[in-house]
C-alpha cells in the first residue's frame, strides 16, 4: 500500500519553478546575507570568496525576477519580497535541523553533527573538552562557532547551533535552560615584571590610577570589571579597548597597562609566562561557565550525550586547573 498522510501535498503538485531554478546553496547564502546584513560577513562564515557569495545571489535574484537586498551604506538589507523568501527558507532551514536531528538519532551516536556556539574566552577550554568527547565518539562531525557575548545571545535566540557556552548566567533570557559548567575564575593581569606584581593584598584602589585595557563592548568580562569598580565607587582609568583576549595579552607584555581576564586565557602560556597574575583584594571574581539551550526545544542524541559529558568531567576541569594554579586552588574547590 502506498505510503500516505492526510493533508499531503506530492510533489507533482507543487510549483515546479523554485526547485527548478533555485539551489538550497543559494538560499544558505541568501540566509546568511541576511541574518548578518553583510556580503562579506556571509561569505566569511560560509567560507566563500565574495565574487562566489555576489553570483549565486545574482542568479537566485534573477531566477525569481525580483531584486532581493537594498544597499544601506555600508551594509545591506532584505526587500520586501527578500523578507518574505527569509521567512520561507528560514522554515525549510528548521525542517531540514530537525530531519538531520532525527536521522543522527537513529544511526546513534555513533555517527551525527553537534553545533557548539561558545563566547570567545571559552576558546582556551572548549576544543579541550571537545576533543575528549570526539575520541570517545570519533564519527562524531563538530561545527564550533566563537564569537562575544551579545552576538552569541543573537544565535541562541535565532536558534542557529545545539549548545552554547557562556560566562554569564543569562537572566535576562527567560526561555533558556541553563547548566553551571566548570569554574571560570576572572583575575587581575599584568606584566611580569610589573612593580605591583611583587605585591600580597593589593586594594582595588590602588588600581583606579593604573592604565586598565578592556575588551570592546558586549563583552561580559568587560561588564564584570567596569562594575566591580562600581560597586567600590571608583572609576578605572581606560587606556584602550580591544577586541580579542590575545591582543589583550600582547598589549599587557608590552607594557601598555593591566587588565581583568578570564585564567582560561592563560592555559598555554601557564604560571611561568609573561604575564603574571596579582594579588587583589576581591580577586578572583569565582563565576562558572555555563552550557545553556532554548527551553523546550528537544536536544538531539549527540547534543545531549555531550551536554552529559561535560557536566561529568567538571570535576576533572577543576583539579587540573588547581594542579597549574595552587595559588588559586582553594577559590576552585566546590562551593
Amino acid at each position: 500500500m502506498p505510503y500516505s498522510e492526510p493533508n499531503y501535498t506530492p510533489p507533482a503538485a507543487i510549483p515546479e519553478f523554485l526547485i527548478r531554478h533555485t539551489t538550497l546553496r543559494q538560499l544558505q547564502i541568501f540566509e546568511a546575507i541576511v541574518r548578518l546584513g553583510s556580503f562579506t560577513r556571509a561569505a566569511e562564515e560560509l567560507f566563500l570568496t565574495q565574487p562566489t557569495v555576489s553570483m549565486q545571489i545574482k542568479k537566485l535574484s534573477d531566477s525569481l525576477g525580483l531584486a532581493l537586498f537594498e544597499q544601506i551604506g555600508r551594509n545591506v538589507r532584505p526587500t520586501e519580497p527578500g523578507k518574505e523568501l527569509y521567512q520561507a527558507v528560514r522554515s525549510i532551514f528548521q525542517t531540514l535541523a530537525n530531519l538531520e536531528m532525527k536521522f543522527s538519532d537513529l544511526k546513534g551516536i555513533r555517527r551525527g553533527r553537534l553545533r557548539l556556539g561558545v563566547i570567545t574566552t571559552a576558546k582556551y577550554f572548549a576544543p579541550e573538552v571537545l576533543g575528549e568527547f570526539c575520541s570517545l565518539y570519533p564519527g562524531i562531525e563538530v561545527a564550533l562557532k566563537v564569537s562575544n557575548r551579545d552576538r552569541i545571545i543573537e544565535r541562541i535566540q535565532a536558534n542557529e547551533d545545539d549548545l552554547y557556552i557562556i560566562g554569564q548566567a543569562p537572566l535576562d533570557q527567560p526561555d533558556v535552560e541553563t547548566h553551571p559548567f566548570a569554574p571560570n575564575p576572572l583575575v587581575m593581569m599584568a606584566r611580569r615584571d610589573h612593580p605591583l606584581a611583587r605585591e600580597k593584598q593589593i586594594p582595588l584602589a590602588r588600581l583606579a590610577d593604573e592604565p586598565l585595557i578592556l575588551r570592546e563592548p558586549g563583552s561580559g568580562i568587560r561588564d564584570a570589571t567596569l562594575r566591580l569598580f562600581e560597586q567600590h565607587g571608583l572609576r578605572p582609568k581606560v587606556r584602550m579597548e580591544l577586541g580579542s583576549n590575545e591582543a589583550i595579552k600582547h598589549a599587557i607584555v608590552g607594557g601598555l597597562g593591566i587588565s581583568v581576564m578570564s585564567l582560561h586565557t592563560l592555559a598555554l602560556e601557564g604560571p611561568e609566562g609573561p604575564v603574571a597574575l596579582l594579588d587583589v583584594q576581591g580577586f578572583p571574581i569565582v563565576r562558572q561557565w555555563y552550557m545553556v539551550y532554548p527551553k523546550g526545544r528537544p536536544l538531539s542524541l549527540v547534543a545531549q550525550a555531550f551536554l552529559d559529558f561535560s557536566l561529568e568531567i567538571e570535576p576533572q576541569l577543576r583539579q587540573r586547573m588547581q594542579r597549574q594554579w595552587p595559588e588559586l586552588a582553594e577559590h576552585l574547590r566546590y562551593r
